[in-house]
This record gives structure tokens, sequence and C-alpha cells, in this order.
């Protein structure tokens, strides 16, 4: 019984981990459509966050870490910018053909997903994907790389990944969308992040936030 157990934890993990990198080539494969580069640029993002959170902080990796079951909003939002895509694609071909807006939707998710994972490298430990609500004896106050030029250089990367990611697809209407939902979840995420490092480092974090 505990091979069993064994052996199908084994093959969960492998399948974890081969469906995305699977996704990724098939992106790769047809990047020649904007929808091509989209699949391969999500696929990246949600593998690497589950590759990063192993290598810098393994005491909390989980299925959790590829961040594709973070919310139902999530979800809505990729099926909202997947319906888009091919509506327009129906009704309105041409639109997708700008190849310019496409590469620049490219760069910009390239550009966020560095920025995030710059912060989850940088943060080690101290990174975690939950908002924590109590610290822990590894916690420190993270002032040195990335964070002494942003207080939330992931949240800064995830915005700009998908924005990024909706001009890439050049969806106009899910683009400004994404923008105005993911700003106002961000601005709340960030506030509830404020008041716990104010709650684990007081005036160390009120004196490094003057500065930043």
């Amino acid at each position: 019984m505990g091979i069993i157990v064994h052996n199908f934890f084994v093959f969960s993990i492998l399948s974890e981990q081969v469906c995305p990198g699977y996704l990724f080539l098939i992106g790769v494969q047809f990047s020649e459509y904007s929808f091509g580069l989209y699949i391969a640029v999500l696929a990246f993002f949600h593998f690497s966050e589950f590759l990063v959170t192993g290598l810098t902080n393994p005491n909390n990796l989980s299925f959790d870490s590829y961040l594709v079951n973070h919310s139902v909003q999530y979800g809505i939002a990729a099926v909202a910018s997947w319906s888009e895509h091919a509506l327009t694609l129906y009704l309105i071909p041409g639109i997708k053909d700008c190849r310019f807006i496409t590469l620049l939707g490219l760069a910009i998710c390239i550009g966020g997903e560095i920025l995030r994972k710059l912060a989850m490298f940088n943060a080690g430990q101290n990174f975690n994907h939950v908002v924590q609500d109590k610290r822990d004896e590894h916690h420190v106050l993270v002032t040195s790389g990335i964070y002494s030029f942003c207080r939330h250089p992931s949240y800064v990367g995830w915005f700009l990944w998908s924005v990024g990611s909706q001009i890439l697809l050049i969806n106009p209407f899910c683009l400004v969308a994404y923008s105005v939902v993911s700003f106002h979840f961000f601005k709340e995420r960030i506030t509830l992040e404020e008041y716990t490092l104010l709650s684990f480092f007081g005036n160390q974090y009120r004196l490094v936030s003057c500065f930043i």
C-alpha cells in the first residue's frame, strides 16, 4: 500500500510539471499567432512560480504554488480574455495582425516576469503567496536588491505581466478591465501587507518606507 501511495505521489508531481511544459512547447510551436505566444507566456509564468518557490522557500511548496487555482475571479478573467480574443478574431480578424503590438505585450510580460522572480529570489524564505498574519522566526525585513528600489516588486511585476498579456492578445476590452481590476486588487493586497509589515517590524518598516 505504501508503494502505491508513493508511486501515485511521484506520478502526480511529474504530471503537474509536465503539463505546463507541454503547454509551453505548444505555445512556442504556434508562436506565429498571438494566442500561441500567450499560451507559452501563461504556462511559463505558472510553472516558474512553482519552480522559484521550490528553490527559495521549499517548506511552502505545494500545488497552490502554481497559482492556477488562485481564485474564482482569476479564472473568470482568463476565460473572459480567451472569449474576447476568439470573438474579435472571428468578427475583426485584421485587428490581430499587428505584430508590433503583440511583441510589445510580450516584452511587457517578460519584464514583469523578471521583476517578480527577482523579488521572489531576493526575498527568499520571506516570500509567500499568502499574506502572513503571524511572524515566523525566519522573517526579516528585506531592504536589499530590488527591494531597495521598490517595496512591492512582486506585485508590480505581476501587474505588468497581467496587463502585458492583454496587449499581447490585442484585447482592447480586457486590457482596460485587467488594468482597473488588477490595480484595485493589488492596492488592497498592498494595504493588507503594509499593515502586516508594520505589525511585524514597527518603526523599522516605517523608516524604510520613508526612503522608498
